[in-house]
């Protein structure tokens, strides 16, 4: 891509930048089911968090869980669609990147969900 085809695509401000980036993020919600499903559970997990009056650490970690999970299902959606657009028919390298990408979503969903649980089942076993 020549230097001058790329300046068109560049933000004109900081404000411009703002735009694109919550368009994105309003066509992942709109479009990923996973993403909200995403969503639920995290609103399920912060109001678990101050029915359980986790400490201000356990907070750092849900939200740090939170946002990876998220971040990286926005990423997903991003690959996916760059892959779509440049492959548009199967190929068995395309499905390598789509799947690698999908099992980064799910090594963060694993990992977080095993935080959940190491924060969340002790208060839950305080409460018997």
């Amino acid at each position: 891509m020549a230097s001058k085809d790329r300046k068109k695509y560049k933000s004109k401000n900081i404000f411009s930048s703002f735009k694109y980036a919550f368009e994105g993020l309003f066509y992942g919600f709109k479009t990923t089911r996973n993403l909200k499903i995403d969503l639920v559970i995290a609103i399920l997990v912060i109001i678990s968090g101050f029915v359980f009056k986790i400490s201000l650490m356990e907070w750092v970690a849900v939200v740090m869980c939170i946002g990876l999970v998220m971040s990286l299902e926005l990423i997903n959606t991003a690959i996916e669609e760059a892959v779509n657009l440049a492959m548009p028919n199967i190929h068995p390298i395309a499905k390598i990147s789509k799947d690698v990408a999908a099992g980064g979503v799910l090594l963060a969903a694993i990992f977080s969900f095993v935080t959940g649980l190491l924060i969340f089942i002790p208060k839950i076993i305080a409460l018997f």
